[in-house]
């Protein structure tokens, strides 16, 4: 098979892990028309690092053969799918080639398990080794591990990459057994584990445990590593050589009949045993032939959405995910979780901007951690009123009812919060999930 239709089947394979965090950007190019330059192309996805830029990575599988048969993925071995595979000096082609044309900054590569998890492993390992060893490649690399492959491959895979992922696949234990019984939920935890180890036993030999843990997810330029076979044991920016971009997983959501609060428990737990830097979330998607022990219809795509709000709120505002849900099994739909807990918890609002510490400034809907910063800097100097809101370009419209300052008082603080949420709700028709076939 010649290497385009190779990337044509491996990319789009690639496309039901989010774990790169795809914008889902329209494609552009100047094919068979007047102008120049292409945007995309078959495998490069967008993704964006925590200060807000993007970058443009090449994402596809090593192979779609896989010896597993989880009955929720595409690649499953009972699939019937057109197959493909690279070898690993196709991939580090490819990376190169579209490197050297700007079209990518990094390359993102997961695969199907063949043979073994080792082998499958060392095949992975062999092309971060390649782009860094034998081309000096400084680009992002996002490796995606195989649970089951030893600890020495997972060790050796955290010295390339920048960033290396786990897939706890479904929620729970359960739901892992019945879908996927030829995984396990211990096996995949046990690499998370060894990964999380392994960057506190670098941190520690550098002794800056916490800053290793604390720092925001790599990017293609900022997490770069010196080439070369004998490498420094730093990487240029100062970070640990292991994996400095840290670990993330992915979840997915509407293959079985897991509830929200149980999803968001699982992601908070992950977090706080395995130091994660993301949990990222999948709505499954049906497939075709897919088995009877999967649903025939996708969640709602306004499902996925809501539990990334919510998730944001775990990582960055200090909320758990028993506050966040409060009596309830799901996420609101109609109301991003913000919204839904300040609505639940009136007794809190109005806060007086005037007064209120950052944190709960921070909790007021359409108002993020940035302009709660502001804010706080800005009554220093004087005290705010609503044109100061304004030129901060705060979410007013939901703020308003929850908010007091100097010149402004919500007519609305005695609204019951039925009333409210209604004449908050988003107005816009649901998504609905686009077809994959």
């Amino acid at each position: 098979m010649e290497r385009g239709k190779k990337l044509e089947i491996l990319a789009d394979a690639a496309k039901y892990d989010a774990s790169c965090a795809s914008s889902g950007a329209p494609k552009r190019d100047s094919v068979g028309r007047d102008g120049m330059g292409v945007s995309t192309s078959h495998g490069i996805c967008h993704s964006y690092t925590p200060d807000g830029r993007c970058v443009s990575l090449l994402k596809l599988l090593l192979t779609n053969f896989c010896q597993y048969d989880c009955q929720y993925c595409v690649n499953r071995r009972s699939s019937n799918v057109q197959r493909a595979r690279f070898a690993p000096h196709e991939v580090v082609a490819l990376t190169l080639d579209f490197y050297r044309r700007n079209y990518i900054e990094g390359l993102f590569l997961s695969s199907g398990v063949i043979r073994s998890s080792d082998y499958t492993m060392e095949q992975l390992v062999e092309v971060a080794r390649s782009l860094r060893e034998d081309h000096h490649f400084r680009g992002y690399i996002h490796l995606k591990t195989i649970p089951d492959a030893s600890p020495e491959l997972i060790d050796l895979a955290g010295r390339y990459a920048d960033r290396l992922s786990v897939n706890i696949e479904l929620p729970t234990e359960i739901s892992i057994a019945r879908l996927a019984p030829e995984k396990s939920a211990g096996t995949i935890r046990r690499a998370m584990a060894r990964i999380r180890h392994r960057l506190e036993g670098v941190a520690d030999e550098s002794g800056s445990t916490g800053a290793l843990l604390a720092q925001p997810a790599a990017s293609a330029t900022e997490s770069a590593p010196a080439g070369g076979r004998t490498p420094s044991p730093k990487r240029r920016n100062g970070g640990s050589r292991f994996a400095p971009g840290g670990q993330s997983t992915q979840m997915i959501v509407g293959a079985d009949a897991t509830d929200d609060r149980t999803i968001l428990g699982t992601a908070e737990t992950l977090y706080l045993s395995y130091r994660l830097k993301r949990v990222y979330y999948s709505a499954f998607s049906p497939i075709p032939d897919s088995p009877t022990s999967v649903p025939l219809a996708p969640p709602p795509l306004q499902r996925e959405h809501r539990l990334y709000q919510a998730d944001f709120l775990i990582r960055q505002y200090g909320f758990n995910a028993a506050e966040i849900l409060g009596t309830k099994t799901d996420l609101a739909l109609d109301v991003d979780p913000k919204l839904a807990w300040a609505l639940s918890h009136r007794q809190f609002f109005p806060v007086d901007l005037n007064r209120a510490d950052r944190s709960m400034i921070a909790r007021v809907p359409g108002i993020g951690l940035r302009n709660a910063e502001r804010i706080v800097a800005l009554r220093r100097e004087r005290r705010l009123r609503y044109d100061d809101l304004v030129r901060l370009r705060c979410g007013l419209r939901n703020a308003r009812p929850f908010i007091v300052v100097d010149d402004w008082r919500p007519a609305t603080a005695e609204t019951g919060s039925e009333a409210l949420r209604r004449s908050l709700a988003t107005a816009r028709p649901a998504p609905v999930q686009a077809s994959l076939w």
